[in-house]
């Protein structure tokens, strides 16, 4: 009958308090959380059996990925779901990944209503509009409501909307001078587009940039 693996290590990791690293039959095996440790009697010496050995897999699987969320952290903020499909791309098991997102969440590393109100906010100075981020921020998994609060918050109802369009339409129009006033609106609105601005309102603000351009650019 063959033997059983083996600890024949527990050491604390220096790279992140609160983790020990495992290793089984003198392999380095990985590394989970002291409180994994405690639950599962973890000792130097022991046996471990295929439910033990499979409990461990996971564990340490979660904690890799962990460490993965907070590196990617470190760099810059992120969406749950986007940075959830970012880890399965990085080899991460799928259930590895949701425990660690959770375990991030838990401790208010992640948190997409604040995600989504910064990212709204810098791309807004940027000049995107309300249609354009929320595409964006659709496309990285953040729910609509989420993202219509974002919204909300950076343009209350009753503020000035018309001014960014207003600007980006003005100097957009310079460029296109020389054009025929049709091809000129046409440009401009679907420039507006690209950026996010669209409705009745946008294809008005065309209109006037274009009616306010000299007539000899409007042949």
């Amino acid at each position: 009958m063959n033997a059983l693996p083996r600890i024949t290590a527990l050491e604390s990791d220096p790279r992140r308090p609160g983790a020990v690293r495992i290793e089984i039959d003198g392999l380095r095996f990985g590394a989970v959380t002291r409180e994994v440790v405690a639950r599962e009697g973890l000792t130097v010496g022991r046996e471990l059996d295929l439910p033990l050995h499979e409990r461990l897999g996971a564990a340490a699987d979660i904690e890799a990925a962990f460490r993965t969320v907070l590196r990617s952290l470190e760099v810059r903020s992120y969406a749950r779901g986007d940075l959830g499909r970012r880890l399965q791309r990085k080899g991460h098991p799928r259930s590895a990944v949701e425990a660690a997102l959770e375990r991030a969440a838990e401790l208010g590393l992640l948190d997409d209503a604040a995600f989504a109100e910064g990212y709204v906010q810098t791309r807004a100075a940027r000049g995107r509009g309300p249609a354009r981020l929320t595409r964006d921020l659709l496309s990285m998994g953040v729910e609509r409501g989420v993202i219509d609060r974002a919204l909300a918050a950076q343009w209350p109802e009753g503020s000035d909307r018309t001014a960014v369009p207003l600007a980006l339409a003005q100097k957009r129009a310079a460029q296109l001078v020389a054009l025929p006033r049709q091809t000129r609106r046409r440009r401009l609105v679907a420039y507006l587009a690209r950026r996010g601005f669209t409705g009745r309102e946008v294809t008005e603000i065309v209109d006037r940039v274009v009616s306010s351009q000299s007539p000899v650019a409007s042949r």
